[in-house]
């Protein structure tokens, strides 16, 4: 699903205009956004996780010229889906698939 298609249908559901729900969705997202920037952790109880990660420094190979590189250790967005979503994803894909 694209974006427009996640706007489109919360305007549906919530029986409000697809403007109305773009600036929803965009604010909902440069919040989470600006949070982790910031280095807070997003709980969206029922949904989800969203923090930052720490990767370390490691060895890697430079794909154009095949030389040995350390790259270097940064912080990654990063999502974790709470039990509630995981087990509605499992029942649904179960029911789908007749199981």
């Amino acid at each position: 699903m694209q974006k427009i298609d996640f706007i489109a249908r919360i305007a549906e559901q919530t029986g409000t205009t697809k403007k109305t729900s773009r600036q929803v969705v965009e604010a909902a997202l440069d919040l989470i956004s600006q949070s982790l920037a910031s280095g807070e952790k997003v709980v969206l109880t029922g949904f989800g996780t969203f923090e930052l990660r720490e990767r370390r420094e490691r060895r890697g190979v430079n794909p154009q010229t095949r030389e040995p590189m350390v790259i270097p250790a940064t912080k990654t967005p990063s999502f974790a889906a709470s039990n509630n979503l995981r087990e509605m994803v499992r029942e649904r894909l179960a029911r789908e698939h007749g199981r």
